[in-house]
Order: structure tokens, then C-alpha cells, then sequence
């Protein structure tokens, strides 16, 4: 009988990361939280006073500072707290709690945007010239006054700002339902064993080689979405309902102009990421058909996509196994690097097993005493490439924490998943280089296939879904559960062509995707992995330069738009280009594969 999930308290301390380091405890928590309220005042005390004075705007510029590393401490442990487990309700109530503070001072601070965009441009650089240590915020106020048109009077700035709770509940309903409520029927393999389904070994299960035991774990997910559909269609239309009103109360013609705008990221970067994918559909179909044969089966499903197609060989990967390979692939990076990542595994970063009641899946949040890793791990290959993922995740964020100020530590999201990428790729490289049994390059050029289809190919069709129901909300249609069903089943046709059958079960899938509540998240994965072969290829290539390129990239947050950062490491992000090489690869490694089966 396999191993029941274990409850928080039983998880061995070596395997939780360190959350005492923001705070040691709940209560020195409340202390900083009390701060926090003072900010309301203090930032409407600054109501009038910043077009007056150079040392008045300073002055506040240097409060948002403040506020923003009191708050990453706030959020970061309460949501780290909560997402150990989510059914312990003192932390969702403060995560609660900072979101209507949050309100609370936006609403406070609505007076200041309004106030920048009324100083003309002589005049703000005029301050600029009386004061040498306002310069370090130029690109700060330029990010704002470059926006102006969407920007509103101080009345309705506040009314907007009284909003933002509002339209984060779709969210937290999805989050709560999906991650505390829901529970999936146990799985049954072909010899009638009971396997527990999580989301955590979902995707285990569907990769076993027992076909009966890959279908009753898909069906047991996907039926248990079907319970409630028309709630989850209900949660996802007012999730878009509330962009659409963002973005028409900003002034913005579509809510992918308004999300893409905030990154400084223009439109057609993802409109050219979907034609590029469309332009080179057929190299999936080849995919398909390709894994169709080697499985040996009359009909392909859906269920059928996640087992290796190469048999007799165990994919089994211990954490500690883990550690040492994706160490040792980050060997280009140089010493600098490296250190980082041990630095992360040795003092408190990673928290790595599933327990009850924890968040799914895994994420790298960058606080500021030093980033957190929530994994879920399982000994797989893919869990080892999760580890290498979103410790790239964290040492951008360790990097651009220490070499930025506060005001552009943070880095934008559409270059956040280029480091996380970047690292798989390394140790995809290392682990083909270093493996002579023909068998398992195989399994491995089959993984490196699995991550462009999962990553490009189907972070695309997400991202073209999104777009889709974007579209149609505001073109002021109804998302009812049967026109998401169907939408979505065209899509699978398109993407994964006549060799896949489309299982009316895989319609459902929407509605388990938290992405899909993140607002335009997803096409990122897409340009993020195409960027990210790009770097890879150039470090292996070029050695020290480009890692020194790289790693100004890196280090770089937000101090200048993304694709201007990417553009210094050495990838146009604004052209088809990454995409359509990244694809060329991929051509390439079903030749090999189809030269291996062989």
C-alpha cells in the first residue's frame, strides 16, 4: 500500500524551509503589521506636497521604499505560512487582513499619481537638476508618466483603488476550492491496488507505465472537475469580468493591451509567440504520431501523453540526487553562481515535501531576507528539473535584490521565466553529455521533447485559450461551461492533431489551470523557454562573456524594460526569432529520437 501524504508537523525539519528567518514568530508579525497601518497617514500627509518641492517628492519616494520592503516581509509570511497548510485559517485571515491594509493605503496614495502626471516635463526636470539623489528614481517616475493616458482624476484613482480586493476574490475562491475543498477518488492500477490522487501525484500517476492505472487517474481528476464545472465557469468569468473592467476603466482597448502594457511589453510579442507556434504546428503532429508508435497503441490519449516512451528505465531521482546533477550542470555558470545555489539548499530555502493540506504544485517566492522555494517532491526526473527551475527562479531574485535598490529589485514577470528555464536547459545538456547507454538518451531527448510541449507548444495553446475568452468577454458574451468545453476541445484538435484522441474529459481541463487567474501569465512560460535555449546555447558556446552577460541580466530587475534587459544577454525577444529557432530544436531532437528508436 503506498505511503499516506503526512500531516505538517511530522515533515522532518531539514525539509521545511526556514520562514523564522522574516519572523520569529506570529507575534513579532502583529508588531510589523501595526507599523503598517501608520502608513495610511503618513502617506496622505503627503497629499499636495509633490509637485511642490524636490525634497518633499524625495521624501515620499523614499516612504514607498519603506512600505515596500515592510510589505514584502508581511506578505512573505503570512502567504508562506499559509501555503504549508492552506486549512489553517489564522493565516489566510491575515493574508486577509494585509489585503484590505493594502486597499487602505492605495486608497490613501490615490492622490499620488494624479499629482506626478500634473508636473510638466521642464518642471520634473527641474527637481532632477536640484537634487543628485532624486536621479536614482528617474526611471521610476518615467514609468509612471509614460502611462499618463491611462491614468485617472485623484477621485476616481481612489474609487479604482477601492476595488482591489474586489477583484482579487475570483482568485482566493479558486485557490480555496481547488487546494483546500477539492478531493479526488483514489486510482485503481490493473492489478485493482489503490493509489491516493493529489494534485501532487497526478502527474506521477499518468506517467506509470500501467495504462489501466494512467486512465482511472485521469478519469478520477477530470470527473471530479465535471462535478463542478458550471461553479468553476462561474469562478473563471468573473476572474475575466474583473480584467475587463480594469482595463476599460484604464482606458485600454483589450485587457492584453492592459496586462502587457504594465511590463512595458507590446502586444504583438504575444500575438507573434501564437502565429510562430501555428507556423510550426506540424512538428507537434510529427510528435505526436511518433510517441503513438513507439507506445504501440491502437489509440493515443490524452492519458497517454505523460509516460516515457522509452521503457526500461527507472525513473527514480532522490532529492540528494537531485542536488548533486543540478549542481553539477550549473558548472558554466561559473563559482558565483553555484555558491548561490548551494547557499539555497544548505540555509532554509526550499521547503520540499508534499504534507496535507499544502499548496500544490511549486514556486520560488523572492523576499527580500532570501528567496523561498515551495516544492512538492517526488523522486522523478521531473521534480529534479522543478528544483533546477525554480532555484533559477530564486537566484534572479537573490541577484536582483542585491545588486538593485528597492525601487528596481523587482523584476517584471515576462523575463521571470528565463532564469528558471535557462537552468533546465544546463542541466538537460549536462545529463545528455554525461549519459552513454543509448536507452536512456533516449529517455532523456524524450523528456527535452516533453518540456517543449508542455512548455512551448502547450503554454501557447494556454495562452491562445486566454486570449480566446478574453476576447469574447468583452466583446460582451457569456462564458458558460459548454462554450469553454468546446473552445477548449478545438484547441486540443488543433495543437495535438489527428493522432491524439481528444477525451471529452481533457475538455475539462481549464478549469483545474490556476494560471489562468495570474492574467496573462502563461505565454511567458512560452517566451521564457524560447529565451532561455537561446542563453543556454551562448554560454555553453561562449563561455566567461556570456556569462557575464547573463548574469548582468539577472542582476538587473527592473532597472530598464525587458526586452532591453534580454537584448544585453543576448536574445531579440521582439522578433518571431527565438521562437522559431527554439522549434528548430525541437525538429531536431525528434530526429534524433526517431534515429534512437531505431
Amino acid at each position: 500500500m503506498p505511503e499516506r501524504i503526512p500531516q505538517r508537523a511530522d515533515v522532518a525539519a531539514e525539509n521545511k524551509w526556514s520562514i523564522n528567518d522574516i519572523y520569529v514568530s506570529d507575534e513579532a508579525w502583529e508588531s510589523d503589521y501595526a507599523k503598517a497601518q501608520s502608513f495610511v497617514d503618513r502617506i496622505a500627509s503627503y497629499k499636495g506636497e509633490l509637485c511642490q518641492s524636490t525634497t518633499k517628492l524625495l521624501e515620499y519616494l523614499k516612504l514607498d521604499d519603506e512600505l515596500t520592503l515592510l510589505f514584502d516581509s508581511l506578505i512573505n509570511y503570512a502567504q508562506r505560512k499559509g501555503d504549508e497548510d492552506t486549512r489553517v485559517s489564522k493565516y489566510q485571515d491575515m493574508c486577509s487582513r494585509l489585503e484590505m491594509l493594502y486597499v487602505s493605503i492605495a486608497g490613501a496614495a490615490s492622490f499620488v499619481t494624479p499629482e506626478l502626471l500634473s508636473i510638466s516635463d521642464e518642471h520634473m526636470e527641474k527637481f532632477f537638476g536640484e537634487c543628485n539623489e532624486l536621479e536614482l528614481y528617474r526611471r521610476t517616475l518615467e514609468r509612471i508618466r509614460r502611462r499618463r493616458e491611462h491614468f485617472l482624476s485623484e477621485k476616481e484613482e481612489k474609487i479604482i483603488a477601492l476595488t482591489g480586493e474586489l477583484l482579487g476574490v475570483p482568485e482566493n475562491i479558486f485557490s480555496m476550492f481547488n487546494d483546500a475543498d477539492l478531493k479526488f477518488p483514489d486510482a485503481l492500477d490493473g492489478e485493482g491496488n489503490v493509489h491516493q490522487v493529489t494534485h501532487e501525484s497526478y502527474i506521477p500517476l499518468v506517467q506509470s507505465k500501467d495504462r489501466a492505472l494512467r486512465k482511472s487517474a485521469f478519469e478520477s481528476l477530470y470527473h471530479t472537475y465535471e462535478s463542478f464545472k458550471n461553479t468553476s465557469a462561474a469562478m473563471l468569468s468573473g476572474q475575466v469580468k474583473s480584467l475587463v473592467f480594469a482595463a476599460r476603466a484604464r482606458k485600454y482597448n483589450s485587457t492584453l493591451e492592459a496586462a502587457l502594457d504594465s511590463t512595458e511589453v507590446d502586444t504583438a510579442v504575444y500575438r507573434n509567440l501564437i502565429d510562430a507556434v501555428h507556423e510550426n504546428m506540424d512538428a507537434m503532429h510529427r510528435y505526436v504520431k511518433l510517441r503513438k508508435k513507439a507506445l504501440g497503441v491502437d489509440e493515443l490519449h490524452a492519458y497517454d501523453l505523460y509516460t516515457p516512451i522509452v521503457s526500461g528505465i527507472e525513473d527514480n531521482v532522490p532529492f540528494e540526487t537531485a542536488k548533486k546533477e543540478v549542481y553539477e550542470s550549473l558548472a558554466p555558470m561559473g563559482d558565483e553562481y553555484r555558491a548561490i545555489f548551494k547557499e539555497g539548499l544548505d540555509n532554509g530555502w526550499i521547503d520540499v515535501l508534499e504534507n496535507e493540506g499544502k499548496r500544490s504544485g511549486a514556486y520560488s517566492a523572492g523576499a527580500k531576507v532570501h528567496p523561498f522555494v515551495l516544492l512538492n517532491y517526488k523522486n522523478t526526473l521531473n521534480w529534479e528539473f522543478t528544483l533546477a527551475h525554480e532555484m533559477g527562479h530564486a537566484i534572479h531574485s537573490y541577484l536582483s535584490n542585491k545588486n538593485q535598490p528597492t525601487a528596481y529589485a523587482d523584476y517584471v514577470i515576462f523575463v521571470a521565466e528565463v532564469a528558471s528555464t535557462c537552468n533546465e536547459s544546463l542541466l538537460m545538456q549536462y545529463l545528455l553529455k554525461n549519459t552513454t547507454d543509448k536507452k536512456r538518451k533516449a529517455f532523456l531527448v524524450n523528456y527535452f521533447l516533453e518540456q517543449f510541449r508542455t512548455t512551448l507548444y502547450r503554454q501557447t495553446m494556454f495562452a491562445e485559450f486566454e486570449l480566446m475568452i478574453n476576447e469574447k468577454a468583452e466583446h460582451g458574451d457569456g462564458l458558460t461551461a459548454d462554450w469553454l468545453c468546446e473552445t477548449y476541445h478545438k484547441l486540443n484538435v488543433d495543437y495535438y492533431g489527428d493522432d491524439l484522441v481528444v477525451d471529452s474529459e481533457l475538455d475539462l481541463e481549464w478549469s483545474r489551470i490556476p494560471h489562468f487567474y495570474y492574467n496573462y501569465y502563461v505565454y511567458q512560460y512560452a517566451t521564457g523557454f524560447s529565451a532561455a535555449i537561446a542563453l543556454s546555447q551562448r554560454i555553453l558556446n561562449e563561455g566567461d562573456n556570456a556569462v557575464r552577460d547573463y548574469l548582468g541580466f539577472l542582476s538587473g530587475g527592473c532597472s530598464n524594460d525587458p526586452i532591453a534587459l534580454l537584448r544585453g544577454a543576448g536574445v531579440d525577444m521582439a522578433s518571431k526569432k527565438p521562437v522559431e529557432n527554439a522549434l528548430m530544436l525541437f525538429r531536431k531532437l525528434l530526429d534524433d529520437m526517431e534515429e534512437l528508436l531505431d
